[in-house]
């Protein structure tokens, strides 16, 4: 698929999952952003894996909000990141039992962070990958909604748990409930709106 097309394809879904529910919600713009919104030119990409969509952005705009990344994996060039739920996401084998599970009785959330040293195109050779810039406005709407889809502890902080899929990789507990009306792909699609994806396509 090209850039193009991939573009199209998750314009499409934006359109039809933008008004999901659940939590974590998207972040709205504040009022009078836009007329003051600087060029469009951090990069943001939207990786499909095929069971699972995510987001890569840029490390440096995620460790601004969320400062424990950068304690857990330093300062690579980009993150990888994803949200589903807990059993299904960090399960070795899986199995129809456990996406059902997920999708009707789950047991809680994840977030899954990988550390991408390079550009994501060589990063995920096989997985489909869509490209597009937005503004520091709206990359910081991104980084508010990324840091609320996290679990935070008492102090603030990130409450990591097992080792990631692939790489250097971490799952971390998540906020919000995962569900058939709220799945990775909903996820995806509020995070897009948060970063101003629908004024991007006009």
């Amino acid at each position: 698929m090209t850039r193009h097309a991939a573009v199209v394809v998750v314009a499409a879904a934006f359109v039809l999952l933008s008004a999901c529910s659940g939590e974590p919600r998207a972040v709205q713009p504040r009022p009078g952003e836009a007329s003051v919104a600087s060029p469009r030119t951090i990069p943001v990409h939207i990786v499909n894996h095929g069971w699972h969509t995510g987001l890569v952005i840029p490390a440096r705009a995620l460790n601004a909000v969320l400062p424990d990344l950068g304690t857990r994996f330093g300062a690579p060039a980009f993150y990888e990141i994803g949200w589903g739920d807990k059993g299904f996401y960090q399960a070795q084998d899986i199995t129809a039992g456990l996406a059902l599970r997920a999708l009707f009785r789950s047991p809680g959330t994840v977030m899954h962070v990988s550390a991408v040293p390079v550009a994501p195109q060589d990063s995920f050779p096989e997985s489909q990958l869509a490209s597009f810039c937005v503004s520091q406005e709206e990359i910081d709407a991104l980084g508010q909604f990324l840091s609320g889809s996290f679990s935070h502890d008492d102090g603030g902080h990130l409450v990591p748990l097992s080792k990631g899929i692939y790489g250097d990789s971490q799952f971390f507990d998540a906020a919000g409930r995962y569900s058939a009306a709220n799945t990775c792909n909903k996820w995806t699609a509020k995070a897009l709106q948060s970063a101003g994806f629908d004024s991007i396509l006009r």
